[in-house]
Order: structure tokens, then sequence, then C-alpha cells
């Protein structure tokens, strides 16, 4: 099976993934890089969500073309291709990570609630990460000073100092119910503050760029040759 060449490309991009399907399970097999140059940049996403690698979630993103490739003639469009192929991306994402020990279901949080949503600990902040950690914190305190008297100063001294629900009312002199309250709308203002200040920025990230794209596509490709 070979890519097909740049000018070709253009000619197949009004089919829908449906169409294409049917297509490369009837001979048409090099149309199966339009479905991965079509979805490159979902699935990339969601695997490098799970496993926080961008190397191991481009193998990742490998393995599940060649999964979905291998069982084409199964998919039953009771889904979206987008969402099967998803799917199959995040399974095999979600396996490798268990396989690393590196993997906490959310459903321990029943059982397990600090271990499920606190932070992973084995985790090594590199200088790339402290950069953003500054960052963040540029805007998360630019945002808190935003907030309305009242909600500024519960929010700081519940979320930021750590003082119970009890513990802020008697320093505001409140009831606990407005402390509740407060720091609600505080987190609701703060959610829309931090998201209008980042603004179209979010959109961009964890883009999955061309020559990624061209990697990942020559490597299907000769895996299933």
């Amino acid at each position: 099976m070979h890519m097909i060449d740049g000018g070709l490309l253009d000619r197949w991009t009004e089919l829908t993934d449906d169409d294409i399907v049917t297509r490369v399970v009837d001979g048409q097999t090099a149309l199966y890089e339009l479905l991965m140059r079509r979805h490159n940049e979902r699935v990339y996403r969601a695997a490098r969500a799970i496993v926080r690698d961008e190397a191991e979630a481009e193998d990742v993103m490998q393995q599940a073309y060649v999964n979905a490739y291998a069982h084409l003639r199964q998919f039953d469009r009771r889904a979206s291709f987008a969402t099967w192929l998803t799917r199959i991306a995040v399974n095999e994402a979600i396996a490798r990570a268990r396989r690393q020990g590196r993997y906490v279901s959310m459903e321990r949080e029943d059982t397990h609630p600090a271990e499920s949503i606190g932070p992973t600990d084995t985790l090594t902040p590199d200088p790339e990460m402290q950069t953003y950690a500054g960052e963040l914190r540029v805007l998360l305190e630019a945002a808190v000073d935003a907030l309305p008297d009242g909600a500024r100063e519960v929010f700081v001294l519940r979320e930021v100092q750590g003082l119970s629900t009890l513990e802020t009312a008697d320093v505001l002199g409140i009831r606990e119910d407005a402390v509740k309250a407060r720091l609600s709308r505080a987190k609701l203002a703060l959610r829309r503050d931090l998201l209008d200040r980042v603004g179209s920025v979010g959109s961009t990230a964890f883009a999955f760029h061309q020559s990624r794209c061209d990697r990942i596509v020559a490597a299907v490709f000769a895996r299933i040759a």
C-alpha cells in the first residue's frame, strides 16, 4: 500500500468518513491516509491526555491506526468513525499507562478520594513545566485580584491558605453558609476570567503539526503495507 500523492488528496476531501471506510474496505487502501490526516489531531490530544508524553502519544497513535485498520470491517457505524477511532486510541493509551503503573481509574474515588484526584507525586517538574507553572500562577493571581470584595478573601483563605469553612467564617465574621456561597461564586468568576485571559490560545494547545502528521502517516503505512 502506498501513500497518496499530495495533489490527489484534494480529489477525495469531499468524501465522508463512512464513504472512505467503505472504499478502503473495498480495496482502495491508500485512502486510509485521508482518515489519518483528518483525525490526527483529535487522536493525538486524546492519547496525550492519558500518557502525558508526546513521543509515547505518537506510539499510541500508530498502534491505534494499525488496530483500526485491522478491524475496519467491524466498524458498524453505530457511532461516528471519529468516535470509534478515538475510543481505540484511548483504550490503547490506558492499557499502556496501566502496564506502567501510571493510571488510576476515577472509580477508586469512592474509597480512595485523596489518591484518585490528587497530584502525581512521581512527576518531577522540569524547567519547561516550571515556566508554565510560573505563567499560570501569574494568570491566577491576576484573576484572584479581580474578584469582588468578599469573594476574594474567602477564596484566598479557603483555597490558598487552606482554612476550613468554619475557620474562614470566624476570621471574616460571617456565617458558614455565606462562606460556601461566596466561594462558589468566586470559583465561577475565576473560571470565566481565566478562560477570557487565555482566550484563543487554548484552541492551539497540544497542536499536531504537519511534519508530525506526515511522520505518523508514513509509519502507519509502513506497518500495514
